[in-house]
């Protein structure tokens, strides 16, 4: 059977919605726990925007839906798998939350999935992004929205090998999501005809100085050098290679994921060159400016969504709309659907 996304949805969502539906309905109101980074290195790529993003969708549908009360609860996860694991599991037992969103970071979403299972809650994930969230860790009570580390490792590596970038080193954050982009990309690479010459990891999350890295990538004789990393970290490694005259050299500057709030971060002189793959732009058609318009007015000045901000709206949004779809007077709705 061909697997669509209206299928997969559906399937993930039918083992889990039963108990919700009995205890939203108990005091009619469903609560999504929105873990996410709001202080660390993937602040700008998720945080307030993915909080704003979540709210904005909880808003539309109770604004179609006037009966049903969403709430939305924030919390910190500071980049740390106790941290954020604490945080879920006490959603869960103590504060009535149905369903965790966002994560944001793949160690813990990785960890997250057995108490999910546990619980028989459901997690909504956006910007973590390893593969394995829906390879050998997938779950039936797990949705992976938006992009992983497959998707656009297949669209940048295979692309730039078919231009001529066959010679590939990896900068590696030293972390799930790192080393399954790296993983992923290479195996694309190789499938391309290209070769890996080798690759170099660093301390996730407490490195701010790149240099020793970024000077094994450019004596690799490389003519792509690869950075399995997001957020500031991708921004740090973009700059100082820049400082290092790596695009100078000949060698071609890829982000396994990348975005427009990168490109803002770091500025377009830095970003030049720069290839990176994105499933999601603001100002791309009608309908994606209608969302930022709609949006708009929850965000700080000059931010745009992302692909895993926007992510993040169209996963709680069509969350409570199989929600309302599965009500008890429609008990087959939901998994007809995945069926479909």
């Amino acid at each position: 059977m061909t697997m669509t996304r209206r299928s997969f949805v559906g399937a993930g969502l039918a083992t889990a919605l039963a108990p919700r539906l009995a205890r939203a309905q108990s005091d009619n109101t469903i609560r999504i726990g929105v873990i996410t980074d709001m202080s660390g290195i993937y602040r700008d790529v998720s945080g307030p925007t993915t909080v704003a993003c979540a709210q904005q969708a909880a808003a539309e549908f109770m604004a179609a839906n006037p009966s049903i009360k969403v709430e939305i609860l924030v919390a910190d996860h500071q980049n740390k798998a106790d941290v954020g694991l604490a945080i879920i599991r006490k959603w869960f037992d103590q504060d009535g939350v149905d369903v965790i969103e966002n994560v944001g970071n793949s160690s813990i979403a990785l960890g997250a999935k057995y108490l999910i299972e546990d619980k028989n809650k459901v997690a909504l994930i956006t910007t973590a992004g390893s593969s394995d969230l829906t390879g050998k860790s997938c779950s039936a009570n797990l949705v992976h929205w938006s992009w992983d580390s497959w998707c656009l490792a297949h669209s940048t590596a295979t692309s730039l090998v078919r231009t001529g970038g066959s010679k590939w080193f990896f900068l590696t954050a030293d972390y799930a999501f790192g080393h399954a982009a790296e993983a992923d990309a290479a195996k694309f690479v190789k499938a391309a005809g290209g070769t890996v010459l080798g690759s170099v990891r660093y301390p996730f999350g407490s490195t701010s100085d790149f240099s020793s890295f970024l000077l094994q990538a450019q004596s690799s004789g490389a003519n792509v050098i690869a950075f399995a990393n997001s957020g500031n970290e991708l921004i740090n490694c973009l700059k100082q290679a820049q400082e290092f005259g790596l695009d100078q050299g000949g060698a071609r500057m890829a982000a396994l994921v990348g975005y427009v709030t990168d490109v803002i971060g770091m500025g377009l002189s830095t970003a030049k060159g720069l290839s990176l793959t994105e499933t999601f732009y603001w100002d791309l058609n009608e309908r994606t400016r209608a969302f930022m318009n709609r949006v708009k007015p929850r965000l700080a000045a000059n931010v745009y969504p992302n692909m895993s901000q926007a992510g993040d709206y169209a996963c709680v949004l069509h969350y409570l709309k199989a929600v309302k779809s599965s009500a008890p007077s429609r008990p087959s709705a939901t998994g007809a659907r995945s069926s479909s």
